[in-house]
């Protein structure tokens, strides 16, 4: 099957996907994903980031804005009843899988960066800045 879209718009997906997922990674965000989830691993915090990812802009910007609205959102509250986890980890493939359809390859090394510039560990002050 032929992909729909060009292999650069597929690329570029993925910069704005990590783009999203540095964006979301944060403290306040990870513990909210712990209550949410009742407990959250660090594969399950990218799941998680995932998510509000799908759901969309507004969601996703009230989500890292201030997550414990997390608690208002009617989208929390369907699954939390059904003791379903908040999961989007097949949000976090497809542009992998798009590349991989469009031409048979996966997405190429280093063909898009992650910044990590403002991720700090409890009692440190540095940080990094990485490539994929």
């Amino acid at each position: 099957m032929p992909a729909c879209r060009p292999v650069g718009k597929i690329v570029a997906a993925q910069q704005v996907l990590w783009d999203l997922m540095a964006e979301s990674c944060t403290l306040p965000l990870r513990a909210a994903a712990h209550l949410v989830s009742d407990g959250c691993s660090d594969d399950g915090f990218d799941y998680f980031r995932g998510w509000p990812i799908a759901q969309g802009r507004e969601v996703f910007e009230t989500m890292v804005a201030d997550p414990d609205a997390l608690a208002g959102l009617p989208l929390v509250h369907a699954p939390a009843a059904d003791g379903l986890d908040l999961e989007g980890g097949d949000v976090l493939g497809v542009a992998w899988t798009a590349h991989l359809m469009a031409t048979g390859e996966q997405l190429p090394a280093g063909e898009f960066t992650f910044d990590t510039r403002n991720w700090t560990l409890p009692g440190t002050s540095t940080s990094t800045t990485g490539e994929r």
